[in-house]
């Protein structure tokens, strides 16, 4: 059994941990709202940009854009995994990962390559480990995406989708449900699939109705086609840009849930911790006692 000494170093050591988790947990809790808050105010932007895309893709038949074609034979694959810099998320990470190396093997499976860009330090190493080299690799702005960032990945993407090197763009996130849930999200990206493009589901049947009625009358300056040649760019580093922010606001969501779980298993040890050390406390007083007893009783005698 333990001494007390040894005990109380352990519940020392376990407070001093509860408090880094405590903090920790405070931090996360704090970039969660702020992360939130620009998911939310790219909302309307994106939502504006399916209704948009919808609208005039109906007018435009898929072989007029590359980026609607369809490879029938699909050799190259470009997969975006996001994940974040730091760990201590929970799964946060390791479901995304898991899931980028399951999409490997797979297309590896049925003879096509795969091609990775990494965003977050975590998936640079991950890859690393594992002997894939990422095309594009990011680190230090998980937490705090940028546009250029969004729109170097969609660069170099449709270039490469354009030219034929790559046949099928894949992205790999966790999308923030909500404050304390993550899920795991695998699109296409390339080619862009019109009937998947995401809309609110408050705006669907207002948005379709609207279409219906506006179509007969919308004239398109200069032709469909040449908008949409603008527009599909523009919309896949729209996708892009909402998946990194996404992320970075589960990422925040998941380390507070992670070390919210760490602080009551710290208060939980402590708890045992204590318990023991006080019967151990107990033990040695009881045996002390009944040594001064034995002593004395053979002192009278």
């Amino acid at each position: 059994m333990p001494n007390l000494h040894d005990i109380d170093t352990r519940i020392r050591s376990v407070g001093s941990t509860k408090q880094i988790t405590r903090t920790m947990e405070m931090v996360a809790g704090a970039k969660v709202k702020q992360a939130t808050d620009r998911v939310a105010a790219a909302g309307p932007y994106a939502a504006s940009m399916s209704e948009m895309l919808t609208g005039v893709a109906s007018r435009v038949q898929a072989n007029e854009n590359t980026l609607l074609e369809r490879r029938a034979n699909v050799k190259r694959v470009l997969a975006i995994v996001v994940v974040s810099d730091r760990g201590l998320a929970g799964g946060f990470n390791s479901n995304a990962l898991r899931a980028t190396e399951a999409l490997v093997r797979a297309r590896t499976a049925e003879n096509a390559e795969v091609d990775v860009i990494a965003c977050g330090k975590k998936a640079g190493s991950f890859l690393n480990y594992r002997g894939i080299t990422p095309v594009l690799s990011f680190s230090g702005t998980s937490a705090d995406p940028t546009i250029e960032q969004a729109q170097e990945i969609s660069d170099w993407a449709i270039s490469a989708y354009e030219t034929g090197s790559i046949d099928e763009v894949v992205l790999i996130y966790n999308h923030a449900k909500n404050a304390a849930e993550q899920v795991l999200v695998q699109e296409t990206v390339l080619p862009v699939s019109i009937e998947n493009v995401d809309k609110p589901k408050e705006d669907k049947d207002q948005s379709a109705s609207s279409e219906a009625d506006l179509a007969p009358d919308m004239e398109f300056e200069p032709d469909p086609a040449a908008v949409l040649d603008n527009l599909l760019p523009t919309y896949v580093r729209t996708s892009i840009y909402h998946a990194l922010l996404d992320s970075a606001a589960g990422e925040q969501a998941a380390r507070r849930s992670a070390m919210h779980s760490a602080t009551e298993n710290a208060n939980e040890m402590v708890e045992t911790l204590s318990r023991i050390y006080n019967r151990v406390r107990q033990s040695a007083i009881t045996t002390e006692i009944s040594e001064i007893v034995g002593g004395a009783a053979a002192l009278e005698e």
